[in-house]
């Protein structure tokens, strides 16, 4: 029984691989294959730019009867992004590069053209060189001529520039440190203004704080000054504002009891009326005599009964005035 995975054919011994028929397909045919755009370029139909390194599905074919040592070339076929005309470029192995065929313009062609003419320039003067020893001390003397030149030019260009600009650099650097010298003293002076407020406000806040704690101590304290005299005092009322209210009541209802002078009227009244009753009686001078004894010995209690009910009143007046207190 055969194996399943064979790795190796069976060959007949009368195989011949001459006799197997090949396929012949045309040189030119072409193959899809995905690329980058390899330069810029720009569409002739629409104007569209194509730039390096967009992605195409191009069309590859081989170009026939060109190659460069052997290496054969291939062209490429792109449509634009815009209006899908058809572009063409093929390789160029000499110059490791791609040519531009049809359908489109190369950017900075002219540049490449320059560099392209001045290497070809420089390679045939080198080949000149080799072979002829006299034109090397020609272009020896060429390029020291040249060189002169361009350093007189340089020269008269700088001594041109001079001449119109007329720059004195010593005035400029001079100009310079006075602006410099004057900013910094300008600085200075800003700094010594907001260093003098400062210490203004500062020196007003602490005389506010001072006037502040002087007047409260003189609101809360009584101005000596305000008795011009040392004998007002003995003009004011000895008794707090307190007390007068309940006297006055006490007055209106019971009456003044601790007034001399009425009490000195009363006791002259009946002194008067004993004098007029003698006069009115003069036969009876010795019974009057034992009257006014006995009138005297009866009028010491009724006297000592006033006083009494006087000092009463007065201890009870001062015990009211101790308990409102």
């Amino acid at each position: 029984m055969s194996e399943r995975k064979v790795l190796n054919k069976y060959y007949p011994p009368d195989f011949d691989p001459a006799k197997i028929p090949k396929l012949k397909l045309p040189k030119d045919r072409q193959y899809v294959v995905r690329l980058m755009a390899p330069f810029n370029m720009r569409c002739k139909t629409c104007g569209e730019y194509i730039y390096k390194g967009k992605k195409f599905n191009a069309r590859k074919e081989t170009v026939q009867n060109e190659s460069y040592l052997g290496l054969p070339i291939f062209r490429f076929y792109i449509k634009c992004t815009r209006c899908l005309a058809e572009i063409t470029f093929k390789t160029d192995p000499e110059n490791t590069d791609y040519t531009m065929e049809h359908g489109a313009t190369r950017n900075f062609q002219a540049e490449k053209l320059l560099e392209e003419e001045e290497k070809r320039m420089q390679k045939e003067r080198e080949e000149e060189e080799l072979n002829n020893p006299m034109k090397v001390l020609e272009n020896r003397t060429k390029d020291s001529k040249l060189e002169m030149e361009v350093l007189e030019n340089l020269q008269e260009l700088k001594e041109l520039n001079q001449r119109q600009a007329n720059v004195d650099f010593e005035a400029m650097l001079k100009q310079y440190k006075e602006l410099e010298e004057e900013q910094r003293r300008r600085e200075q002076e800003e700094d010594e203004q907001e260093m003098k407020a400062m210490l203004e406000q500062a020196q007003n806040r602490r005389l506010l704080e001072d006037s502040d704690s002087d007047e409260e101590p003189t609101k809360a304290r009584p101005n000596p000054t305000a008795q011009s005299k040392p004998t007002d005092i003995l003009q004011e009322d000895p008794q707090p504002q307190s007390k007068r209210p309940r006297m006055e009541s006490w007055e209106r209802s019971v009456g003044k009891l601790s007034t001399k002078a009425q009490l000195a009227g009363l006791v002259a009244r009946r002194k008067e009326k004993e004098k007029e009753k003698e006069k009115a009686d003069p036969a009876l001078e010795n019974g009057m005599e034992t009257r006014g004894t006995t009138a005297s010995t009866g009028s010491l209690p009724a006297a000592a009964a006033a006083t009494s009910s006087l000092g009463l009143l007065g201890a009870y007046s001062d015990s009211e005035d101790s308990a409102s207190d």
